[in-house]
């Protein structure tokens, strides 16, 4: 691997480098990105490696070596300061999975990237440019990073001991991320609740609201394709587990699919969580040819199922899949062969449904994952050793996907969008957790009718309050409160729809309170998170 040096001091002393060439440039995002468009494209390198002199001599043998693992960007970011910069991301998504910035201290994906301490496969940079109208490097840098998570490239942060410094972004800067990542209309918005917050002057946010007028929502051309890594290990053999409650039609539907996969399951468990009485069909004696493990609860619980099949499990990885799903004849094959050539920790597909339109864009390319469905993800043993498993505050209730997906972020798991790798997912009318009364009212509802709300589930504040600040908490009730005015549909229907939720609103906000009041209590008996104990046998 050749890797050229970036020097960020045009006066600095050449250090002993071996890699590749070396060259020197100013510490201004105008140098940088001058020095990027006129010798990126020429380059014969693998990677550039950019680094500020002030940080001592260049680290050579940690910068060869990250090459040899998955990931398009190595970066200290995350230890030279930038966590939780810019603070105007908390208007905009402030309860992101990647918004939750995992320990400086481990390897783990952070799009906090500062161009001060950074490694970058050199195809990154033809692909997606920094942005030289930023005042700052800080400011550049976050932005750049942000856009490459989003369309597809995955960075890591890698941690070198360096010393903390504190990060340089103006206001103008952090607005100029927000129109650049999300447009004006969310750009309004946050500079709205950053004066409702008083997280800056009035006058100084109307300045920087003008400075950064000419910013345009920025996008790729195409979302970032290229190679990452030398790949990794793929598990040996894969347990499938499936939890089922009151749904043997669908759960027929899809055990007849797993008899014609091209990589056969070391065992199928279900856990059955059916009224004891019920009748219980003798699915093994149905069907005698899969290796099939059931396990029968007396309680009904989506967490306590899938920790009860985890405990049992003998693969070196586990398929989660919902008995109302459909799969095709290579399902497990692509998520190995995904783990295989990436060096995942986690396997995620997507899930289409039959009444819900195509897929959100953001769902239509390979990218770092910023959801862990319980319906279609391969998860690596080593990975669920390291997060634990499902909390049982989500028993009855939803988001026990995405608590396990925020644990397995934090503890530095590589996490992978494989959109290519889909379910057909019923959402079956019965049984799950409809039968807890959970998930009612769906996001896609609320956005087609105009007399339903969708409010934020007491779990899902749990959720929230569990990983993330107090303005950050704020910020997302407020945008859910705002979401009951909103609807899909002709100018008519969004005007209806607006006039409902504004008469709704002191009902709408009463709820959330009320909701958030019983999340509260929730943390003085949550979370209770089973580790996963032994080996794969």
């Amino acid at each position: 691997m050749k890797i050229d040096l970036v020097l960020l001091d045009e006066h600095a002393p050449l250090p002993a480098w071996t890699l590749g060439a070396v060259r020197r440039c100013a510490p201004a995002p105008g140098a940088l990105c001058e020095l990027i468009a006129r010798d990126a494209g020429a380059s014969d390198a693998d990677a550039w490696f950019f680094w500020d002199p002030a940080l001592g001599a260049p680290p050579e043998v940690r910068a060869r070596d990250a090459l040899a693992l998955p990931g398009d960007i190595f970066h200290s970011g995350l230890e030279l300061g930038l966590a939780g910069a810019p603070g105007m991301i908390d208007f905009v998504a402030p309860t992101w999975m990647l918004n939750a910035d995992p320990d400086p201290e481990i390897v783990a994906t952070s799009w906090r990237v500062s161009f001060r301490a950074c490694l970058v496969r050199r195809p990154v940079l033809e692909w997606a440019a920094p942005d030289p109208r930023f005042d700052t490097l800080d400011g550049m840098s976050l932005e750049w990073g942000h856009r490459c998570v989003r369309f597809g490239a995955l960075p890591r942060h890698h941690p070198l001991g360096l010393p903390a410094r504190a990060p340089v972004v103006t206001l103008e800067d952090e607005l100029r991320f927000v129109r650049a990542g999300f447009g004006g209309k969310w750009a309004l918005w946050a500079t709205w609740r950053a004066m409702c917050a008083g997280y800056a002057r009035m006058e100084d946010l109307a300045d920087a609201w003008l400075a950064t007028r000419g910013i345009l929502a920025a996008r790729p051309a195409r979302p970032y394709q290229a190679p990452r890594g030398a790949g990794g290990t793929a598990p040996a053999a894969v347990s499938v587990l499936i939890p089922t409650l009151d749904r043997y039609d669908h759960l027929r539907t899809v055990l007849g699919q797993l008899r014609s996969q091209t990589v056969r399951p070391k065992e199928i468990i279900i856990v059955d969580q059916t009224p004891v009485n019920e009748a219980r069909p003798s699915l093994a004696a149905e069907f005698p040819d899969l290796p099939i493990v059931a396990i029968a609860l007396d309680r009904a619980g989506q967490c306590t199922a899938r920790n009860a099949g985890l405990a049992r499990m003998r693969g070196d990885g586990v398929l989660f899949i919902d008995d109302d799903d459909e799969v095709g004849p290579d399902r497990i094959a692509r998520h190995v062969a995904h783990l295989a050539s990436t060096g995942a920790d986690v396997s995620s597909g997507v899930a289409r449904e039959p009444t819900s339109g195509p897929l959100p864009a953001a769902f239509t390319f390979a990218r770092a994952s910023d959801v862990f469905p319980t319906n279609n993800t391969l998860a690596m043993r080593r990975a669920l050793e390291r997060s634990g498993l499902f909390d049982l505050a989500y028993d009855h209730g939803a988001r026990a996907d995405g608590d396990l997906g925020m644990r397995a972020h934090l503890s530095g798991a590589v996490m992978l969008l494989a959109p290519e790798i889909s379910v057909l997912h019923h959402h079956a009318p019965r049984g799950g957790l409809r039968a807890h009364g959970a998930r009612v009212t769906t996001y896609g509802r609320s956005r087609r009718e105009i007399a339903v709300r969708q409010l934020p589930e007491v779990t899902a504040i749990y959720l929230i309050l569990r990983y993330f600040s107090d303005r950050q908490v704020r910020e997302a009730l407020a945008q859910s409160a705002a979401g009951t005015l909103s609807v899909h549909g002709a100018w008519w229907k969004r005007a209806a729809k607006a006039a409902y939720g504004v008469l709704m609103l002191p009902h709408t906000l009463w709820q959330i309170s009320r909701r958030l009041h019983a999340a509260r209590e929730m943390l003085a008996r949550f979370p209770q998170i089973p580790r996963l104990e032994g080996s794969a046998r």
